[in-house]
């Protein structure tokens, strides 16, 4: 059971065997846990080291037999609570540069298998994710957008997303539906050191969803009382496509 626990805890097979043996045994010879671990020396010797530096048992030098001989005793079995600790913030950190390099190695697998890169998220947090995957742009940003559902459903992550994108200095050109022109008037000074906005009218396009064309990626975010959900695609060919659509909407749009 203990041996089982120890492995739960993020402890190797021989690193448990070796922890369970002190625990039982108490203080012992280096060469008395290889002999009952039945460990091949080297195996054994890295083991014991490794348990050293996580903290979990301790090294003594003592003279027998006129030599000097390794003894190795459990710390306080407290010590797996810390050794617990660091296991979760090792793995937080992990996480958090996990997510910001996946974008790049899904880029770059994208490229060798020639397959599109598909990702779905949900809720507020996945909404930012998809927002702020654009920031990471090198190329103007594409929008088609429903303003009136952005202000109703994530005024204030738009409006932070907004002002990064300006410190980032990162372009966009966003093809915006409104009910009537003097809709689009109030949206004349919308961050505009970094945006440039061309109008539609509601009444002949109604869509609700949030579109970004940038970087061979194109991501949608849908938004309602239901449910806040974001995909990006990352796929060459479909982005040139929406990036060509857009130019020939964006040249043609009303107002």
């Amino acid at each position: 059971m203990s041996k089982t626990l120890f492995k739960q805890l993020g402890l190797s097979d021989n690193e448990a065997s070796v922890y369970e043996y002190l625990l039982k045994n108490g203080e012992s010879l280096a060469r008395s846990i290889i002999e009952q671990t039945t460990m091949k020396r080297g195996v054994a010797y890295n083991t014991l080291v490794s348990l050293v530096k996580k903290g979990l048992i301790s090294e003594k030098k003592k003279i027998s037999n006129g030599k000097k001989v390794a003894n190795f005793s459990l710390n306080h079995p407290e010590k797996l609570r810390e050794y617990l600790k660091d296991q979760e913030s090792s793995l937080n950190t992990a996480k958090q540069a996990l997510e910001t390099g996946l974008p790049d190695i899904i880029s770059n697998f994208s490229l060798i298998s020639g397959k599109p890169g598909v990702r779905y998220f949900e809720g507020d947090k996945g909404v930012r994710t998809v927002l702020w995957d654009s920031l990471r742009s090198k190329t103007p940003i594409y929008t088609y957008a429903n303003m009136d559902t952005v202000f109703k459903y994530i005024p204030k992550l738009n409006e932070e997303y907004a002002r990064t994108r300006d410190k980032l200095n990162i372009m966009k050109k966003s093809i915006v539906v409104v009910k009537n022109p003097e809709s689009a008037k109030k949206m004349v000074d919308y961050h505009k050191e970094t945006t440039r906005l061309k109008f539609i009218s509601q009444e002949l396009y109604k869509f609700r969803a949030v579109m970004e064309i940038y970087d061979n990626k194109i991501s949608y975010i849908t938004l309602s009382d239901k449910h806040k959900i974001g995909v990006i695609i990352e796929d060459k060919d479909i982005y040139e496509m929406h990036k060509q659509l857009f130019e020939f909407m964006w040249a043609n749009a009303k107002f």
